[in-house]
């Protein structure tokens, strides 16, 4: 057993997930952690060996929850099918894209969020501030990093303009294909903590991860004319890194919509959130109610009006996202036909 929690402790078994084995579950189960999720199937590892599990619809075996990268899984040791998904310190997931209404899992057990953009104009802050918010939400420490400085002539004004967004956010400029450069990420990836690399397609995840790891994997080259590189990364997984981290790649994220968000968009939007505490009614919708605090910042320069959009149809997206949800459970469990993801 103290070689298995060796072998274990590499993948980021650490206490909090350990003390939820009882001690039948120990002598019956083994924990196994994933590694790579497919369409059709996920990789988990015991630090041993790795195995193969097809997805069904409701989840992996009998479970009744679908497992994502970075989570631990417990499997029977002698038929290897696995029973249960331990309880998470940490969950990122979004609305899944299309018209089906379900969430999507992106990755678990995190303890740091790498959001990766680039000085070009791929450069966005209204994108930004979502994954900021969905940082926020699940609990974990979060890192802007910004790739390609090297092809950008004022890197420093973009970094400027991440850092009024939330004053509190590390951010790092880099080029993605410099080993000195990327070494001030080190401090990140210490052993057995798990890093997770989300941004847009092209942003240089992927070199970044090959410069960071020295291995040498598929990039895909910027197209001309808009700055956005292609798609590499394909399938979600984890890489061991030399330091002993954890690091998660994730292809990129096209649309990432919110859901059960409230908390990370309030704290992202403090400045808003208190000046609504100040506005004469409770329920005011800052556009013409009288003794608005909203609107009056807005108009003497106090306030931005693309923060103020942005927070808006943040809060307006989370909250009919979670109402999609809960009908979607609700006629789910009368037993009446499935909708399709579409409103007025």
């Amino acid at each position: 057993m103290p070689a298995q929690n060796n072998q274990l402790s590499r993948l980021g078994w650490k206490n909090v997930f350990k003390n939820q084995l009882s001690e039948k579950d120990r002598n019956r189960l083994l924990p196994a952690r994933v590694t790579e999720t497919h369409r059709g199937h996920v990789v988990a590892c015991t630090g041993e060996s790795e195995h193969l599990l097809p997805i069904a619809e409701k989840g992996v075996g009998s479970l009744n929850e679908q497992p994502t990268v970075g989570d631990w899984i417990l499997l029977d040791r002698e038929t290897l099918v696995p029973e249960k998904v331990l309880d998470r310190t940490s969950l990122l997931q979004r609305m899944a894209p299309g018209q089906e209404i379900k969430l999507q899992p992106i990755a678990a057990n995190i303890d740091t969020l790498f959001i990766v953009s680039s000085c070009n104009s791929e450069f966005n802050l209204n994108r930004i501030e979502r994954y900021i918010c969905l940082a926020l939400e699940a609990g974990v420490n979060f890192v802007l990093i910004l790739t390609k400085e090297d092809l950008a002539e004022e890197a420093q004004n973009y970094r400027r303009k991440a850092q009024a967004l939330f004053p509190d956010m590390e951010i790092v400029t880099v080029n993605a294909k410099s080993r000195e450069s990327v070494e001030q990420l080190q401090k990140w990836f210490g052993p057995g903590e798990t890093v997770v690399l989300l941004g847009s397609s092209g942003v240089g995840k992927t070199t970044l991860l090959n410069t960071v790891n020295g291995t040498e994997k598929k990039t895909g080259s910027i197209r001309s004319g808009d700055d956005k590189g292609r798609h590499t990364t394909t399938a979600r997984t984890l890489h061991v890194m030399p330091s002993g981290a954890l690091l998660i790649d994730v292809p990129g994220i096209r649309e990432l919509q919110l859901h059960d968000c409230s908390m990370g968009i309030d704290r992202a939007f403090a400045e808003v959130v208190q000046l609504e505490e100040q506005c004469r009614f409770s329920d005011c919708s800052h556009h013409k109610e009288p003794g608005c605090a909203v609107r009056e910042a807005l108009e003497n320069g106090e306030l931005d009006s693309r923060r103020l959009g942005n927070y808006l149809k943040l809060k307006s997206e989370a909250v009919k996202n979670m109402e999609m949800i809960t009908e979607k459970s609700r006629r789910k469990a009368s037993g009446k036909k499935r909708y399709s993801r579409k409103w007025k």
